[in-house]
This record gives structure tokens, C-alpha cells and sequence, in this order.
């Protein structure tokens, strides 16, 4: 830390969790910082290699497991892509179900990628010298949280993991209006998660922090913390956070560039929808087929984000798609959201004033999925058991239901009022101003 209280140029390291969402968000707060002058460093899993230097960051890689051929290889977060395409089944079952099959699992590949980046992210932070260090992550990296009081702890996937007893437990997609079922999920999170979370807390106190937190994995920053989530959809009254927490209502990067809709689609026409499952989600081809094939009986257009598994892919006539979509981009084109729920397109889709269907399939998806119907922004679907034609009909009321699409354009004013991405930059330059 260099300790100094003097205007100029400061050092942050990002390390966000290797995934398009928490990349994506960390992306936009660095390219800001950068275009005000500063040096932004990234700490990234080593199958990101190359792709961050664009943006005028300096990368230094590290891996989560053992790498084949010197590591480097793959697309970027192909370590969570064959992850979650391994497990696709257990996505079929409900929250509590996916508790053993999935969660636990889930967690315990990152906290043995944690375990094993370790050494090599300790050398990373002592190279880099950073000023502040942002970790947007599920689970602690002990190296990160030893580099000294300005770490800041980045929550980009799930407002229910700042817990509180008048909320529902994270991860259960259960209603904020009725708590009949969240002990009952707080005792069988209990029960599959403690061994992990034991042993995880007993090794992060061998490396010289504080044991974690009850049955959570990571430790939050002492001075500075930072979410994403919109206060129209937030748990705001129902769990109040202390004042180093900081709400960035959307976290919309403006590192994208021109992007215009292709000529088929350019046309006046019936309503253009975006359908994306992320770049998880999309890992599973069969449900992805499913959903061409039902959104192709509407009357609907559609912009696809086909995923990782694209050439397996043949879209409709009403269709127009790719492996990746420049999301931001798309979303000022659409009027409606059919996804996955990934907090990184619930809170652009209220950022941009769209309705949302929403077909959860794991983690914090099912809390937004929940989150959004429950207030009015869209509607949940299940992601593998909905009937035939029930999808079309939901983006049919999306889209016909002036009030909500009034309600949500709203919002989305609103949030972009609120400017969640200078709030970032700002809170940050006065954490690295201030000093240790």
C-alpha cells in the first residue's frame, strides 16, 4: 500500500470470479478509472489471457486448478462453462434440491480454486503494489484480504447475500411476503454447506485472517464495500446495511462499441425481444433448443445470445443470433428480456427499462426471478417445466401490460439518475486518497 494522501495516479487490482457477469461489471468500473488516469491491474484466471489488455488494463493470470499445456487455454471462463454443463441436470430440480447436487459442488471447486491460487495470487499482489484491491467474488482469496484495510469486497451476483433476518435466505428463490418456508431452507443450507464451510474457514484462519463469518465464504471490506442491484428491486427496508456499504443501482460498462441491429431485423416490424441464458446457461443446448422452439411460435422477433455451444444451435425465422451479443447494446434495441436471471441482465433490463420473463436455473437467479415477479417488473417461469406456448404467452404480457412497462421505464430513469457507475469510481478514488 503506498500510504499517501497526495493527488495523482493510484493502483487498483480487480480480481473478479472468472465469469462474463462479475468480469463484465469489473470491466466497466476499470475502464473508468483508466480513462481518469489511473493504472488498473487484473487478476484474472488464466483462460482470460489477452482479452483484458484491450481495455487498457495490465493482467497478471493465475490459475484455479492444475493448467494442461501451460494454462491460457480455452475461451474465456471455460473452467465454470464445462462446470455447469457437467451438472446440468441437478438445474432441473428445485432451490432446496439443488442444494447437495449443486451448490455444494459449486462451492467446492471454488474454495479449492481459492486454496490453490493462493501462492500465486499472494506473488501477484506483492508485484503489483496496489493501492485498493476489488475482489468481485463468492469466496475469499486470503491473499486479497491481506493486502490491507483498502480491500473492497464486490457483491455483483446476489443482494440476499448481505443477510439479514427479514429477508429470504439467499439462493432459495422463496417470496419476501411469506416466510413459512425460509427456515426451513436455512436448515437444510445447514446442513449440506457446514462441513465445507468449516474446513474453507479453518484454512483461511491458517493464513492469517479472521474465520469467516457463519456459513458464508467470504469476509466483506472494512471501510468499503460495493453492490449492484437497483433500489426498485432491493431488500432496502427489510435488511438496512451500515454505511460501508455502498448500492450501485446498475453498474452498465460503457466499454462496448458501435453496434447496429442486422439488416433483417433493422425493419419496422412486430416487437424485437433479446434471449439470453448467459454464458452459463447456455452451456445447456437441449433447453436452449426448447426455447428457439417456443419462441419461434409467437409473433415476436427475437435477438439471440446462443452461448458456448452456438454451432449446435440452428435459430428460427424470426431469429437473429450469435455466440455472444454485445449485451448493452442489444438491450437499448428490445423492448422485452427473456433470461436466465443473471444479476448482471436483471439489473441492465431495469437500467434500460425492459420487462423481464425470467427462467431461473441456479444460484442467484432464483432470488431474482422471484425478486422481479414479486415487484412487478416481469414474470418467473420455471426454466424446464413450463407448458407449451406459457413462454410465448408471458412475453405477450410483458409486453402488453402498459402499467408494468410504465413501471419499469420508471425505474430505469431512475437508476440511470443514480449513476451507479461514477458512484463506483468516486468511492473508490476516496478509498485510494485516503490511504492504509
Amino acid at each position: 500500500m503506498s500510504g499517501t494522501t497526495e493527488p495523482g495516479p493510484r493502483t487498483f487490482l480487480f480480481c473478479p470470479e472468472s465469469a462474463f457477469g462479475p468480469t463484465n461489471n469489473c470491466i466497466g468500473i476499470g475502464a473508468e478509472l483508466v480513462r481518469r488516469g489511473h493504472r488498473v491491474v487484473f487478476a484474472a484466471e488464466s483462460s482470460w489471457k489477452g482479452r483484458l489488455e484491450p481495455f487498457g488494463f495490465e493482467e497478471e493470470l493465475y490459475d484455479l486448478e492444475p493448467a494442461e499445456g501451460g494454462g491460457g487455454g480455452g475461451s474465456a471462463g471455460q473452467f465454470w462453462k464445462e462446470f455447469v454443463a457437467a451438472v446440468a441436470p441437478e438445474l432441473r430440480k428445485p432451490p432446496e434440491e439443488q442444494l447437495a447436487g449443486f451448490m455444494v459442488p459449486t462451492w467446492k471447486a471454488l474454495v479449492e480454486g481459492a486454496r490453490f491460487a493462493e501462492a500465486r495470487l499472494a506473488g501477484i499482489v506483492g508485484a503489483v503494489a496496489p493501492d485498493v484491491v476489488v475482489e468481485d467474488n463468492v469466496v475469499c482469496f486470503p491473499a486479497l484480504r491481506r493486502s490491507g484495510p483498502a480491500f473492497v469486497r464486490m457483491v455483483s451476483c446476489n443482494p440476499l447475500e448481505l443477510r439479514g433476518p427479514g429477508i429470504p435466505p439467499p439462493y432459495s428463490g422463496l417470496p419476501s411476503g411469506d416466510r413459512s418456508g425460509w427456515e426451513a431452507f436455512r436448515a437444510a443450507y445447514d446442513r449440506t454447506h457446514r462441513p465445507l464451510w468449516e474446513g474453507f474457514s479453518e484454512w483461511v484462519a491458517s493464513c492469517g485472517l479472521p474465520p469467516l463469518p457463519d456459513l458464508e465464504f467470504i469476509h466483506s471490506g472494512d471501510r468499503l464495500n460495493l453492490y449492484v442491484y437497483p433500489a426498485e428491486l432491493d431488500y432496502v427496508g427489510d435488511r438496512p446495511l451500515g454505511p460501508d456499504w455502498v448500492r450501485l443501482d446498475s453498474c452498465v460498462r460503457r466499454t462496448e462499441g458501435p453496434w447496429t441491429l442486422p439488416p433483417e431485423l433493422a425493419q419496422p416490424g412486430p416487437p424485437l425481444v433479446y434471449l439470453s441464458l448467459g454464458s452459463l446457461g447456455g452451456a445447456d443446448v437441449d433447453l436452449m433448443r426448447r426455447l428457439v422452439e417456443e419462441c419461434s411460435r409467437t409473433p415476436y422477433r427475437f435477438l439471440v445470445s446462443k452461448g458456448p455451444r452456438h454451432q449446435e444451435l440452428e435459430l428460427a425465422d424470426n431469429m437473429w443470433g450469435a455466440e455472444m451479443l454485445p449485451q448493452t447494446r442489444v438491450l437499448e434495441a428490445v423492448e422485452a428480456v427473456v433470461t436466465h436471471g443473471g444479476n448482471n441482465t436483471i439489473t441492465e433490463a431495469v437500467h434500460f427499462g425492459l420487462p423481464a420473463v425470467v427462467l431461473p436455473l441456479f444460484w442467484d437467479q432464483h432470488d431474482n426471478a422471484q425478486r422481479v415477479a414479486e415487484k412487478g417488473f416481469g414474470v418467473r417461469l420455471h426454466a424446464y417445466r413450463f407448458a407449451p406456448g406459457e413462454l410465448g404467452r408471458a412475453i405477450g404480457q410483458v409486453l402488453g401490460d402498459g402499467a408494468l412497462r410504465q413501471r419499469v421505464a420508471a425505474a430505469g430513469e431512475a437508476v440511470r439518475r443514480r449513476d451507479g457507475l461514477g458512484r463506483a469510481v468516486r468511492a473508490l478514488e476516496t478509498l485510494a486518497r485516503e490511504g492504509p
